[in-house]
């Protein structure tokens, strides 16, 4: 554990110990309207303020005190939103480097996840992650591994495992779990994401093939953008909001939705710790810079549980669940008499940390956090892996390596350009 990371855990430690004496005196009484005691409020820096990341400039209980962003206009856009003083930064080392900054909040594009994430976990600081948690599956490896060493608290920010209504479903992801673990559809299962289940792909993050070359804007770094991708060409199509369709920096619609529509199926499906042992995939043959559509996706698991990933809408009628004891429709309908009944006689899933200012406070591990943010986020880039080479593949569900394949392997850990490492 670094020295920054000591210091900041006693000064948490301390805070907490004192904040019940501290807080029973009325905020006004000590600073005036609007005042927070240290105990209530963390601070944090928020690594690339484009939409996404201006979408998170202020939640509950931290406060934003530092901006970085490789452009220009963002920053100003970020700035003035925020209406006081922050410390702006065009390279998110600095940021990191600040003693007054808790915690990271990376909403870069994906392939910069990996980077970020595991350096800010070495300077001691806790995360809030954007997905996919990481490009690739060696990435996601070297996460983990840095926050094992130091400690850190991380958050993965697709939530539908612990709130909100989960899309096409029309109940929260408990309920389903709920049912699941009460054995009422029986075993294995095959899940089957799709429009039909209420589940959109997003097919128009695709790339193109045919990108013009221009000139960057003078606002944007471009160079430092690419950061660790191979060099192309600067085109508009490429960055921003549609850099979601080139390989070098995400996986479409799959890297963009995945880990949102996959995530809660590992925790009802109650494997947070393994990952599917095979991935079959239907679909035109890629580009190898522009990403494109595909039909079907199908994962399979040790013990016969699969995952479909329907993305041409051909099952239509197909439950979302299906079991060798019973089905679950869209909108929680099932074919199972009474099921709503027998439900309300089994118990509630176990309750989950899902406060990540109080995880940060009280080093409580985050419901969805890196280790089965990893595992989830490995299904997703399994499923890329196979399209990108147009072919089935088997997955070692321990090793974390693909079986007997030597090009799915070297997507492991893809080379990263210039100083640029993890």
């Amino acid at each position: 554990m670094t020295e920054n990371n000591k210091s900041r855990r006693t000064f948490i430690k301390q805070s907490l110990t004192g904040a019940a004496a501290f807080t029973i005196v009325p905020r006004f009484v000590l600073g005036g309207q609007g005042f927070l005691a240290p105990s209530d409020q963390l601070t944090k820096g928020v690594i690339g303020v484009g939409a996404m990341g201006r979408g998170h400039l202020r939640y509950a209980g931290a406060r934003t005190v530092a901006i970085c962003d490789v452009d220009t206009r963002h920053l100003a856009i970020a700035a003035e939103q925020i209406g006081y003083p922050v410390k702006q930064f065009a390279d998110y080392r600095e940021l990191i480097e600040l003693p007054e900054v808790d915690i990271v909040h990376i909403a870069t594009p994906p392939h910069w996840h990996g980077i970020m994430a595991a350096e800010a976990a070495r300077r001691g600081k806790d995360i809030w992650c954007e997905k996919p948690m990481t490009r690739t599956i060696g990435e996601g490896k070297r996460v983990v591994e840095a926050i094992r060493q130091h400690g850190n608290i991380f958050r993965l920010n697709t939530w539908f495992r612990f709130q909100d209504i989960f899309y096409g479903m029309n109940v929260p992801v408990k309920k389903i779990k709920k049912l699941v673990d009460s054995g009422m559809l029986g075993w294995p299962l095959k899940v089957t994401i799709s429009r039909h289940t209420g589940f959109d792909w997003k097919f128009y993050w695709v790339g193109r093939d045919n990108l013009p070359v221009e000139q960057a804007p003078p606002e944007l770094d471009y160079n430092m953008w690419l950061g660790p991708a191979p060099y192309k060409p600067y085109s508009t199509h490429r960055v921003h909001t549609t850099f979601r369709g080139y390989w070098d920096y995400d996986g479409g619609g799959l890297g963009d939705m995945g880990q949102h529509y996959i995530d809660p199926v590992q925790y009802f499906l109650n494997k947070d710790n393994e990952s599917p042992i095979s991935v079959e995939v239907d679909a035109p043959q890629q580009h190898s810079d522009a990403v494109g559509i595909w039909r079907r996706i199908e994962f399979t698991y040790a013990d016969g549980c699969k995952i479909i990933l329907d993305g041409e809408g051909r099952d239509v009628g197909m439950p979302y669940i299906e079991g060798p004891e019973g089905k679950l429709y869209r909108g929680f309908q099932s074919d199972i008499p009474d099921m709503e009944r027998r439900l309300a006689a089994f118990p509630e899933p176990a309750a989950q940390v899902t406060d990540f200012i109080e995880a940060v406070k009280t080093r409580q591990r985050f419901a969805l956090n890196e280790e089965n943010g990893y595992r989830s986020c490995t299904i997703v880039n399994m499923g890329l892996t196979a399209l990108r080479l147009g072919r089935s593949l088997k997955f070692d569900s321990q090793k974390q390596v693909f079986v007997n394949d030597d090009a799915a392997n070297r997507l492991l850990d893809q080379p990263m350009r210039g100083p640029w490492s993890i």
